[in-house]
């Protein structure tokens, strides 16, 4: 898909600090191959006005395609100069809450005497049982077959014919003409369906069904209203003359918890009347199993829950080339068991959850991928969610424009219900593009990347290998890697290759979790605030390590107050020199004694300790500072408590600025702690000293026989 922007320059968007350890391939386009081409409104002609840009939760502008619209009020206008030869319009629009109303359609001039209708009817969705949720999902899309073709270069307007409308994006088409019906298939007309869309054609469906066994059930150009779901659907072909003219208007379409398989449903539109969001309602285009070899290619699917929520065996399913509008949950999950899974070359706009899902719940989902798909303004969740699975590809897809709670990519052992099965084998996340990605999540009060790694509800043991990506304009951080339940569990197996990052708000890296991971040929450009944010969550969780594979470049500083976020282009602080440059840091040790973790000892709580193994000196603790300072002072802890008894620990100062060659600053001496002065000593280090990491070597403690340190901390000033 192409996109003109505001500036006018046609974009192809689918043809959108380090420890130390070559060339990226050519990739694909990313996205899904479309038979239309968008155009942006505000990089159009009107005499409306231009909203946005805007990221803030629960604005019009930040759920549009780009982050900016045009308001048009009554007689005002937008004109679009059509990019290609087109005879229909899709149109991306916001009304008021509660209103209705019409725009009419000008071609070089002439007024068209057929109009689009607009309505909310089907936005301003409330999820309140979702924590972090505001009303969303404002935006609809309304389609209209112009009657004419025009050319590249034709001037296509729509005017306001008096309800106030938000115009985001069009879309601008060349429909094939109507297919014939296929020899030998049956009509669901012969069984008595009505295309006037009057009567009520759910049992001539039933029928039609039922005699076409291992043959094709064909749905001839009309409106057709089915008042209850179909079941029993296997061994059988559903086929349209084309999803601009056979159009079934049904909530519920196909609704079974298993089949036989070899299903192919194909080329018409199911379009449903689904307003607000009830999980407990199976309001799904599919919802259950289609069974074993089946397909859905050429689908129009608008105004429902769901568009596939698939559990139950649809192994080796394929989901190509459909429009999934609108919906106000996921576009598509795989609610678990799927196995050879092929969901590629879709097309995903307004969804009110994740546009495309995986979700090992039950049993894992297995082998199956996410290919080439284009996916814009998810408003609640994530553009691509892998939740749990075994050999999971998510590869070279477009996902733009998230919205709160969303990353444009999660790869994620969040469970939300047991039984669940977490993220096993090669997990390969490969040749993506997000653009605009990441948001604010309201839960944590800080930013979701627009690529998360979120070891949620238990470790990630998987290999991670997220190659040739690229992300731009991401308002916040590209790459995240976090415990997003807040109980630290770690992030480990995870190689991060050749990325480009363009434009980032704040950071390239945002580390909130213990483990570690590789980055090789990772460049980045126009970078916000700093390169990386290394800051772990719970603080006594544990260091996040980050390897130099080579070849990276452009984002090498780190945020250094572990105290504050990183704002969208806010440099990086000169530190106070009257702050604890160790406080939160990432803290390590060559041992620990039970839950007496290092992080225990930069959590900024003096009755809480690190003790490392007993009776095993020397023993060490380090501490990453974030960034090289000229540190002079060392206060080092122990509880205050008249508990603890005097003693002295024998202890070397030791720092590095590349984590790996330290040299000493402070040869080994006695420190005494004594509660009666407060179980402190301080360290003064000697001029010239620059360090980035903090070493403390202990050989000895005449109180027990092990290192131990409530607090360390470091200071600029003497």
């Amino acid at each position: 898909m192409t996109v003109l922007t505001s500036a006018g320059a046609a974009v192809a968007l689918a043809a959108g600090s380090l420890v130390a350890l070559a060339s990226v391939p050519a990739q694909a386009a990313a996205g899904a191959t479309l038979p239309f081409t968008s155009v942006e409104a505000e990089s159009a002609t009107t005499t409306g006005t231009r909203i946005g840009p805007d990221y803030t939760q629960g604005s019009l502008a930040s759920e549009a395609s780009g982050r900016q619209a045009v308001r048009l009020s009554a007689g005002q206008r937008v004109e679009f100069t059509a990019p290609r030869t087109a005879n229909a319009l899709n149109l991306a629009y916001s009304v008021p809450d509660g209103q209705s109303g019409t725009l009419n359609v000008y071609v070089n001039g002439t007024r068209l005497s057929r109009t689009l209708a607009v309505t909310s009817k089907y936005s301003y969705v409330d999820t309140g049982w979702i924590a972090g949720s505001r009303t969303h999902h404002f935006y609809d899309n309304a389609r209209l077959l112009l009657g004419q073709t025009v050319q590249p270069g034709d001037k296509v307007a729509v005017e306001s014919t008096g309800t106030q409308v938000t115009v985001d994006v069009a879309d601008f088409e060349q429909v094939a003409a109507a297919a014939g019906q296929p020899a030998g298939s049956v009509s669901v007309t012969s069984k008595g369906a009505d295309p006037s869309g009057q009567g009520d054609s759910t049992q001539a469906f039933r029928d039609a069904i039922a005699a076409a066994q291992g043959g094709t059930v064909w749905i001839p150009p009309g409106d057709y209203r089915i008042t209850s779901s179909l079941s029993g659907v296997q061994n059988v072909t559903l086929q349209g003359a084309g999803s601009w003219y056979s159009v079934v208007h049904t909530s519920r379409f196909i609704d079974q918890s298993s089949s036989a398989g070899n299903v192919r449903i194909r080329d018409f539109a199911v379009i449903g009347e689904v307003t607000e969001r009830v999980d407990s309602n199976p309001d799904n285009f599919v919802n259950g199993s289609l069974g074993p070899g089946s397909s859905v290619s050429g689908m129009w699917i608008q105004h429902l829950k769901v568009g596939l929520w698939l559990t139950g065996n649809n192994d080796n399913l394929v989901v190509e080339n459909n429009r999934i509008l609108d919906t106000t949950a996921d576009g598509l999950n795989l609610n678990g068991n799927a196995r050879g899974a092929r969901v590629r070359n879709n097309f995903l706009r307004n969804q009110g959850d994740d546009a495309l899902a995986m979700w090992s719940l039950y049993a894992p989902d297995t082998n199956s991928s996410f290919d080439n798909n284009t996916i814009t303004q998810p408003n609640l969740a994530n553009g691509i969610a892998v939740y749990g699975g075994t050999d999971i590809a998510v590869r070279n897809n477009l996902v733009s424009d998230t919205n709160a709670l969303g990353s444009g990519i999660a790869v994620s052992n969040q469970k939300f219900l047991d039984p669940f099965s977490p993220l096993a084998g090669t997990i390969t996340v490969d040749g993506n593009t997000l653009v605009r990605t990441g948001a604010i999540n309201p839960n944590w009060n800080h930013p979701m990347g627009a690529l998360r790694v979120d070891s949620y509800d238990s470790a990630i043991n998987a290999t991670v290998n997220i190659t040739n990506t690229t992300i731009t304009d991401s308002p916040y951080s590209a790459f995240e890697f976090v415990s997003g339940g807040g109980q630290g569990y770690p992030v480990r197996g995870v190689t991060v290759s050749g990325a480009t990052v363009r434009n980032t708000g704040t950071v390239v890296v945002q580390a909130e979790a213990q483990g570690a991971a590789t980055f090789r040929d990772v460049t980045a450009t126009q970078v916000g605030a700093a390169g990386v944010y290394n800051c772990p969550y719970p603080a006594n969780s544990g260091a996040f390590t980050l390897t130099d594979g080579g070849g990276n470049s452009g984002w090498n500083s780190t945020w250094s107050d572990c105290s504050t976020w990183p704002q969208p282009g806010q440099s990086n602080p000169q530190p106070d020199p009257n702050r604890n440059l160790a406080k939160g840091r990432p803290a390590t040790a060559t041992g620990s004694q039970d839950v007496y973790t290092p992080g225990r000892a930069v959590d900024g709580d003096a009755n809480s300790y690190w003790e490392s193994a007993n009776n095993a000196f020397p023993q060490s603790l380090t501490v990453d500072l974030g960034a090289g300072y000229a540190v002079r002072r060392l206060v080092l802890k122990l509880p205050p408590s008249s508990a603890w008894g005097a003693r002295t620990e024998t202890v070397t100062v030791l720092g590095s600025t590349d984590g790996s060659s330290f040299s000493t600053v402070v040869g080994a001496q006695g420190y005494r702690f004594d509660p009666a002065t407060g179980n402190t000593a301080t360290v003064s280090l000697p001029a010239g000293t620059n360090l980035r990491y903090l070493r403390l070597t202990v050989t000895g403690n005449t109180g027990w026989p092990a290192g131990q340190f409530s607090e360390v901390e470091a200071y600029l000033t003497s």
